[in-house]
């Protein structure tokens, strides 16, 4: 028993020595950029808490979207101008699944410009 703690004794003087020696590593986070200019025209998805998927062009009203259309209907909406962007907007009480698979659906039918909407200030 004594030569295991001895040896315990020793690596615990070893890790203690060498800890502050690692380097830490960084992480580049995403920031959110601000445009320079608007773009004139932008398609909004909006995934609701229960899961269900509206659809907004501009400043039009929301209209129910199925997610098995979605792709259809972004291409219409964009008129075959792929810089058009697509905005996902996410309601706080959606699974982030529901988010992911609108993603997916867009980026696999290879849709360009697919963004999150984010919303500044406080919690």
């Amino acid at each position: 028993m004594v030569p295991f703690i001895d040896v315990m004794l020793v690596l615990l003087i070893i890790f203690m020595v060498s800890a502050p020696l690692i380097t830490t590593g960084v992480v580049d986070l995403p920031t959110v950029g601000k445009a320079r200019t608007q773009p004139k025209s932008v398609l909004t998805i909006v995934v609701a808490g229960d899961g269900s998927l509206k659809f907004r062009k501009d400043s039009e009203e929301a209209v129910p979207l199925a997610l098995k259309e979605l792709v259809a209907r972004v291409r219409a909406a964009q008129g075959g101008d792929a810089q058009v962007p697509v905005v996902i907007a996410g309601d706080r009480q959606v699974k982030y699944e529901a988010v992911l698979q609108v993603m997916d659906k867009l980026q696999s039918a290879g849709i360009a410009r697919v963004g999150l909407a984010v919303k500044q200030g406080t919690r």
